[in-house]
């Protein structure tokens, strides 16, 4: 049985136009997770699901498949889970396994999906998914009021009880649970990631200068 990386990649972008195929250190965003699978001999066949012509000729250049995107699945709500499925239903190909790595997320540590897919394995999960650590102080805001929501007023950072949020540096989830428009299952193991490149997260022009800054310190070891 198979396992195949789905990139992900709509050729429209309000708030980042054309941000899929824009150049960080030179190379497209979705590019990046191209070259990163194709680092690892487990993973069979990557696919780019795509409305977009460009998107698809850089992908194809690449060496990456790419599954033509019906409009009726391009549209900003549409969920990304709808996507993968077209991909598995496309290509009907004995896949078990699927990675999703998403092109707004181009920084990945170098060993992670190494140590992340043994793990799914080793351990059998149905999904895996990464998350990092958050040491913010959040609350909401009611009627002008500020009302904490993970601690209490004058409570030390250091003191927080632990929260974690879904970080998107890769998702691991078995064929059949995407079918059933599942990606992060109700037993998902959540593999924590404690680095620089989980609070990469590409949507407008200061997320992508954030990234090339992070990208260049940790390239000169400065970080």
């Amino acid at each position: 049985m198979k396992t195949i990386a789905i990139i992900p990649a709509r050729g429209h972008s309000k708030r980042l136009p054309n941000k899929n195929i824009k150049l960080l250190a030179g190379i497209p965003l979705l590019v990046h997770g191209i070259n990163y699978a194709k680092k690892h001999d487990f993973i069979d066949a990557i696919y780019v699901s795509t409305d977009n012509e460009d998107i698809k000729n850089i992908a194809l250049e690449h060496g990456a498949f790419v599954i033509d995107r019906p409009q009726k699945l391009s549209g900003d709500l549409e969920p990304t889970v709808t996507a993968l499925k077209h991909v598995l239903e496309s290509i009907d190909d004995g896949v078990e396994n699927v990675i999703l790595l998403q092109p707004t997320n181009p920084l990945r540590p170098k060993h992670l999906l190494t140590e992340a897919f043994q793990l799914y394995k080793d351990k059998a999960y149905d999904s895996l998914f990464t998350v990092s650590r958050n040491h913010q102080k959040l609350g909401t805001i009611e009627k002008g009021i500020f009302k904490p929501f993970n601690y209490s007023i004058g409570q030390r950072s250091q003191d927080l009880e632990p929260l974690y949020f879904e970080n998107g540096l890769l998702y691991i989830t078995k064929a059949t649970h995407i079918l059933n428009n599942q990606i992060i299952t109700e037993n998902a193991f959540p593999l924590i990631v404690d680095h620089l490149f989980a609070s990469i997260d590409i949507d407008t022009q200061e997320d992508f200068e954030y990234a090339e800054y992070v990208l260049k310190r940790t390239s000169t070891g400065s970080v």
